[in-house]
């Protein structure tokens, strides 16, 4: 019995040496996986002003699910300058004459999403109807004392580095200084004290999942791909503003606070549970958030805000994970949660189902493949 037990313990051990001695995988072999999956995409939706059909109801493709994708073509398109992913993204602009789904009086983030698209191709071609509509629907804002539009932590993502960019564009500080007003209402004032726990360093999707709520073995519910949305957030601010923009002091410590609590929530296999810190919540593989915070930490380890010798077997493990578990041989992404708010939302998860929207995993990958193709 007791070599047995023996022999168990020093396979687990040789395991988890394996695992932590894995670098991360050759840049030709992570491009491929990047540009199989894009590919898949591109050639399923060559009709980029295709409606998104869904058994609910049909959506136009500026949708916030499409602009995250969008992102990350962007992303791709700056570590691999292939013409046609430029032309995709101009083509899917054109489509919608360059707007925002609910027009340019809209407050919604999800809405706003496109438009960091359109500022990225406006800067690479500064035509003006590429940030007509944009730049009305956040003006709007920044002329408004209302503050409490983002109750949701992945609108942090989806508008904030609108704002960041604009702010550059214009040289600014109303853009920032309104930036940050509705980022600190969410953080500090949403639900009974805000969505974020500074004493465990993550965020709550919104107010339904604050104190009471808890998890089925009784802790706090922090839904992976919510929390991944906000390091997005953060480091997409971060990558934007000027150094000496106001506030970003408060978006670097919240980062750090971040990127301090998330490595040890990692499964072994490279993953985060969709349930950060429970486990038997629906546990198991998931790309969108892991890919999320496979990007923040490595866009952190690039600007030398984080420790390589730490975080590159995290990151490392991860991006090895993602290759091998959801790369499929044509492209498909699988584990890919769909649409929700929390860790039961499309489940199960599987190598092989098909997401409710399959657009915005794929932007997921592509920010942290791209990124990790910087790393040295």
């Amino acid at each position: 019995m007791k070599k047995n037990i023996t022999m168990v313990l020093l396979i687990a051990l040789v395991s988890i040496v394996q695992i932590h001695a894995q670098g991360l995988p050759k840049k030709k072999e992570l491009l491929k996986g990047l540009t199989a999956a894009n590919d898949y995409f591109m050639t399923k939706w060559a009709d980029v002003s295709a409606p998104i059909v869904r058994p609910d109801k049909t959506r136009p493709s500026n949708i916030w699910t499409r602009g995250v994708y969008y992102e990350g073509l962007m992303a791709l398109y700056s570590v691999d300058k292939q013409k046609r992913y430029y032309d995709y993204a101009v083509a899917w602009g054109e489509a919608h004459k360059w707007g925002l789904r609910n027009g340019i009086k809209t407050r919604n983030a999800d809405d706003q999403c496109c438009g960091q698209t359109y500022l990225d191709l406006y800067l690479i071609d500064p035509k003006p109807e590429r940030i007509r509509d944009i730049k009305a629907s956040i003006d709007s804002m920044v002329n408004s004392t209302k503050e409490d539009d983002w109750s949701w932590v992945d609108a942090l993502q989806m508008a904030m580095p609108v704002f960041a960019r604009l702010g550059v564009m214009y040289k600014d500080d109303r853009y920032y200084e309104k930036m940050y007003q509705m980022y600190m209402h969410t953080k500090t004032i949403h639900g009974d004290k805000g969505l974020y726990n500074t004493a465990e360093g993550l965020w709550w999707r919104d107010k339904d999942f604050d104190p009471p709520y808890k998890t089925p073995a009784g802790k706090n519910c922090y839904w992976s791909r919510g929390d991944g949305w906000v390091v997005a957030a953060l480091v997409k601010v971060l990558e934007i503003m000027p150094k000496n923009a106001p506030h970003r002091e408060e978006y670097e410590k919240t980062y750090l606070e971040m990127m301090k609590a998330l490595p040890p929530l990692q499964r072994q296999d490279g993953f985060w549970n969709v349930s950060l810190m429970d486990e038997t919540e629906f546990g198991g593989k998931e790309l969108t958030g892991t890919a999320l915070f496979t990007y923040g930490m490595a866009w952190g380890v690039n600007h030398g805000l984080l420790n390589k010798k730490q975080y590159l077997p995290i990151i490392s493990k991860a991006t090895n994970a993602m290759l091998k578990d959801c790369v499929q041989p044509n492209g498909f992404l699988g584990y890919v949660q769909g649409t929700g708010k929390e860790p039961k939302d499309g489940q199960p998860l599987s190598v092989d189902k098909q997401p409710d929207f399959e657009d915005f995993g794929l932007g997921c990958f592509l920010l942290a493949g791209a990124e990790v193709l910087k790393m040295k």
